[in-house]
Order: C-alpha cells, then sequence, then structure tokens
C-alpha cells in the first residue's frame, strides 16, 4: 500500500510539473508574435487534461468519507 501512495505522489508531482511548464510556454505563446492560436488551443487542452488526471490521483489518495 506503501509504495502505491509513493508511485501516486511521484506521478503527482510530475503531472503538477508538467502543468506548470505548460503554463509558462502558453505565456510565452500568447505573448511572441505571430500568435499561434491552433497550438495554444491544444496546450489548453492538455493542461486540462492533465487537471483532470491530478484531480483523479489526489482523490485516491483522501480517505473515504461516510456521511
Amino acid at each position: 500500500m506503501l509504495d502505491d501512495e509513493e508511485e501516486i505522489h511521484e506521478m503527482l508531482e510530475q503531472l503538477k510539473m508538467e502543468h506548470r511548464d505548460l503554463d509558462v510556454v502558453i505565456e510565452q505563446l500568447i505573448d511572441t508574435p505571430p500568435v499561434d492560436f491552433l497550438r495554444i488551443q491544444r496546450l489548453k487542452k492538455r493542461k486540462l487534461a492533465l487537471k483532470d488526471q491530478i484531480s483523479k490521483l489526489e482523490s485516491l489518495l483522501l480517505p473515504d468519507i461516510i456521511a
């Protein structure tokens, strides 16, 4: 169980780092003419997918709460 948790934490860190990196890349693309809107849109989709993956992994780390 502990190994699984460690793997999830490592994966979370990698995904969060990629998410931050995409932020930087998107900002640079927006600030650099000519603006490649298609590429920016694709990167934003990737960023959103990463956010979804991060949320799923974080929910795995939280204990189930029975109401």
